[in-house]
């Protein structure tokens, strides 16, 4: 196949899968924007709109490994290696409100260690991604760029994403996203400096994981998950 971004042509394949899946989900988009006098309706839709991208994008990745298992919030299938694919909608709550600062995450880990890892957000046509040992890249406009952490060091200056309860203690410039994966891509790429969470689902997080951790950045989970660009200490 013809290289669409600069990786892999396991990477290529992959993105193919989630491009793909995209653009169904643009559609489902454009209806969302219809149902907003009804949110549990909205919710419905959403729930099966994420159904539908589980089981549309496994037919594709299942030709890119096709012994690997799926953990999704929702599933987990075994496969027959230990090769696994890592899927979530991360800002589903943005979606049902017809926000478009949502992303579809994607990773792919081998042996117990990601490998390749994509963050996509179809609305805002933003995609993120890593392969592991060969830095972490954004990709628009038909061109890769390659990122990397910001260099603040004093939380005086910070901007800091949270995704936490009213009750945690902020410092910072805050910012409120409602969408994780995205939040990790933004650090990755020195859009923010530090994201805080309550604990998520791994899914959420495998691809942002990655893709932070190539660009210079670090992550830790504990009774909450705290992504850095490696120079703040929070």
């Amino acid at each position: 196949m013809d290289l669409l971004i600069k990786g892999s042509t396991e990477l290529n394949k992959m993105f193919a899968a989630l491009d793909k899946t995209a653009s169904g989900l643009r559609h489902d988009f454009g209806e969302i924007e219809n149902l907003q006098q009804s949110l549990r309706g909205a919710r419905d839709f959403v729930a099966r709109a994420t159904a539908r991208i589980e089981e549309s994008i496994l037919n594709d990745l299942l030709l890119v490994r096709p012994s690997a298992g799926l953990l999704t919030p929702n599933m987990s299938r075994d496969g027959a290696s230990r090769d696994e694919f890592v899927l979530a909608l991360s800002g589903a709550s943005n979606f049902v409100r017809a926000n478009p600062n949502f992303a579809i995450s994607l990773a792919l880990r081998a042996n117990g260690e990601t490998k390749i890892a994509l963050v996509y957000a179809p609305i805002l046509d933003k995609l993120y991604y890593a392969e592991s040992g060969d830095g972490a890249y954004m990709f628009s406009a038909f061109h890769s760029t390659k990122i990397r952490v910001s260099q603040i060091s004093e939380l005086s200056d910070a901007m800091i994403a949270y995704n936490t309860t009213d009750n945690t203690p902020r410092v910072g410039d805050v910012r409120v996203s409602g969408c994780p994966a995205l939040d990790l891509a933004s650090v990755a790429a020195g859009k923010l400096d530090a994201f805080v969470s309550r604990q998520l689902d791994y899914a959420e997080i495998a691809a942002g994981d990655l893709i932070l951790r190539e660009s210079g950045g670090k992550i830790s989970a504990g009774a909450e998950i705290i992504a850095t660009n490696g120079h703040i200490e929070l």
